[in-house]
């Protein structure tokens, strides 16, 4: 699926499924229950969302897959509980939805109070399916629209109404008996929810690593500040006795501070984020049926794609259901019933990082791991069933009652068409039990689609690495030996201890061969650098690499082979080394290139092509010529890493002075590199 989302797109979705009911329509229902001791029960629910919140980004860093809890459920505990969760959160998502387009009707009545809101509830599901099927990019653009102009006008009335707001009102805010502040932390708690939607298009997000956690954490800073502050102002300005119970809470509100025209603009915002929570809502739902399907555990169907990379048929699924709930169902009284299933599944996010960081599957890389555990992550599985034992026995019901539907299913469609199994058996290995192997690849896999970190010292390591052109008549033993003497310069290891923890793998099977080309690797404690030492062989080099998945060994002849050795200490580093490789044989060009390269810095180039690289090659006329490297001015994030000088190599220092003839390697940010090509050619 295309990366088309960015970190405006990540707060909006967050943001837009996030500030709809709970902000609009819910304080005064809850205003009803605690009085003013609402205002503590949104702070409270804040804190206590937390533990499912970090985990849920730690998953989806790690794993930025279609189908966020889904997918990490299924991928920690197998797929009978991963069933319960896509299929489970796929219709919790539907009546959220629904409960949106009909929700805004309160809204809506303010201004025209006959206006059929079913019909125009099922339009505009139609008109959000429609633009969904656009693609996720214009989904995003319109929901920063929506989400940017419903922020600006609720600063206005934050802005406004904190000018009124009651210092003896702190006071109030405790008084409750403890089982009602829980019972309402309880109702305000699902609130939250929204913000973790996201996570089901992590697929589809630019740079998961950075842009999921600062999307998702910069949301929730921003909902505390709106549902703390904004239900203080509400209760500090409107009546109790309009405010209890009232469905209009903050149109109430805006009359009371500025008349008529702060109710017409607050009750846009209102339908700003009942419809983006609708768009949201439609574009996260429908990639549960999409990841569900691409593992057997729904038909085939779902996961169409059209010629552009959307989810086509998914997404006429869940706009269909949700068109069914719009008309024949009460999706107002159903959601809140659902609202306790989601909380299961919030347990579910904490249970799947205890496993998935228990399993020691080396694979498993988040970008961000969540603080304080395991502490946090067992706080967020007993938390969810506190809040769900205060919501009254039809949440249980319901709850309890769409798990048995979710594993009626499993049993009845899926049982006999997955052969796969969860993390949790690499947990169980450790035991003594059997585990998946099958995950490992897949997880190597999803390295391979994340690309680098920005402390990975890939373009370092390749554009000073030792380069090796084999004889015509050398065997892959000869290739290595020559290889270990060239890294024995720089790791505490004699030729002999590197040659045969080389060979070594190969026998086990762990040297990886594709595409003519293999790369043996370990891992040694107390490495500073990775260090890695390319060769080629135009004639070919035969390889025999056992494969621990078939019963005969696999044979072949290679042109390259890339002999890397990362640090013990770093499990995830060595694993993005190697992804990094592998992204790049796999290119179609790759091969040609490497063959028809004319010496050792032309072969350094061939692995680095791409945006993070460039060659500059000095004439007689460069302005560079004369000037030592620490006098000359290149960007921020740039660097210049060789230089290659007739047939020598050089290690830049500051006192190098550039001669012409001279080739510079230079590697950074594609910005920076940009702006080398500019001023400096």
């Amino acid at each position: 699926m295309k990366k088309e989302l960015g970190l405006l797109d990540v707060y909006a979705i967050a943001m837009g499924t996030t500030l709809s009911s709970g902000f609009f329509l819910l304080p005064g229902l809850a205003f009803l229950e605690s009085g003013t001791s609402m205002v503590t029960s949104y702070l409270l629910a804040a804190i206590l969302v937390v533990p499912a919140l970090f985990s849920l980004v730690e998953l989806s860093t790690a794993m930025p897959k279609a189908g966020g809890l889904y997918y990490f459920v299924d991928r920690s505990m197998g797929p009978m509980m991963g069933a319960v969760a896509g299929l489970g959160t796929w219709i919790v998502l539907i009546l959220k939805s629904a409960f949106a387009l009909i929700g805004l009707g309160a809204y809506v009545g303010l201004f025209i109070p006959d206006l059929p809101i079913v019909p125009v509830a099922l339009v505009l599901c139609g008109v959000f399916g429609l633009l969904n099927l656009a693609g996720a990019k214009k989904t995003g653009s319109l929901q920063i629209v929506m989400v940017l102009f419903m922020m600006a006008i609720l600063t206005g009335f934050l802005g406004i109404g904190s000018t009124m707001l009651k210092a003896d009102q702190l006071t109030e805010l405790f008084r409750t008996d403890m089982h009602t502040l829980l019972a309402t932390t309880g109702m305000v708690y699902i609130s939250y929810a929204g913000l973790t939607k996201v996570t089901s298009v992590a697929e589809e997000v630019r740079d998961p690593e950075k842009n999921i956690p600062r999307g998702m954490f910069l949301a929730l800073f921003s909902a505390v500040i709106v549902y703390v502050v904004g239900t203080d102002i509400m209760i500090s300005v409107v009546p109790p006795g309009v405010l209890s119970g009232d469905l209009t809470p903050v149109a109430s509100a805006a009359f009371a501070m500025v008349g008529n025209w702060g109710v017409w603009a607050v009750s846009g915002a209102a339908v700003l984020g009942f419809f983006a929570a609708a768009n949201a809502g439609i574009l996260s739902a429908s990639r549960f049926p999409l990841a569900m399907s691409r593992d057997a555990l729904m038909p085939k169907w779902f996961s169409s794609m059209s010629a552009s990379g959307i989810p086509r048929n998914a997404i006429y699924a869940t706009v269909g259901l949700i068109a069914v709930v719009i008309v024949g169902l009460d999706p107002l009284k159903i959601a809140k019933l659902a609202g306790a299933f989601q909380l299961i599944m919030f347990a579910l996010a904490c249970m799947a990082v205890i496993v998935m960081r228990e399993s020691h599957i080396a694979s498993y890389d988040s970008g961000y791991k969540s603080p304080f555990y395991p502490w946090m992550q067992l706080a967020g599985i007993v938390i969810p069933f506190v809040i769900i034992g205060e919501m009254g026995g039809w949440s249980i019901a319901f709850s309890f009652g769409l798990l048995g539907v979710t594993i009626m299913w499993y049993f009845w469609y899926a049982a006999g068409k997955v052969h796969r199994d969860g993390a949790i058996y690499h947990w169980f290995a450790r035991l003594g039990e059997k585990r998946y192997e099958g995950l490992d690849r897949e997880l190597r896999g999803i390295l391979k689609e994340k690309g680098l970190r920005s402390e990975d010292p890939f373009d370092q390591i390749v554009a000073r690495s030792g380069v090796i052109e084999a004889e015509a008549d050398d065997s892959f033993l000869d290739t290595a030996r020559k290889a270990s003497r060239i890294l024995a310069l720089s790791v505490d290891r004699t030729p002999e201890q590197i040659e045969r923890s080389f060979m070594e793998g190969t026998r086990t099977g762990a040297t990886p061969v594709t595409h003519q080309v293999a790369l043996p690797h370990f891992r040694v404690a107390g490495l500073s650098h990775p260090q890695i030492v390319l060769a080629r062989s135009k004639a070919g080099i035969h390889i025999v690499a056992n494969d621990p998945l078939l019963d005969e060994p696999e044979e072949s002849d290679v042109h390259a082979i890339f002999f890397l050795i990362s640090a013990e200490e770093d499990p995830g580093q060595h694993l993005r080394l190697l992804a990094q490789i592998a992204g790049r044989v796999d290119d179609d060009t790759f091969m040609k290139e490497w063959l028809d390269a004319p010496d050792a810095q032309d072969l350094r180039e061939v692995l680095l092509r791409d945006e993070h690289f460039m060659t500059l090659a000095i004439s007689d006329s460069s302005t560079l010529v004369g000037k030592e490297l620490k006098n000359i001015s290149i960007p921020e994030g740039c660097l210049i890493a060789m230089i290659r000088r007739d047939r020598d190599i050089l290690v830049p220092r500051g006192n190098t002075m550039i001669q012409s003839g001279d080739r510079l390697t230079i590697i950074g940010e594609p910005k920076g590199l940009e702006e080398v090509r500019r001023t400096l050619i």
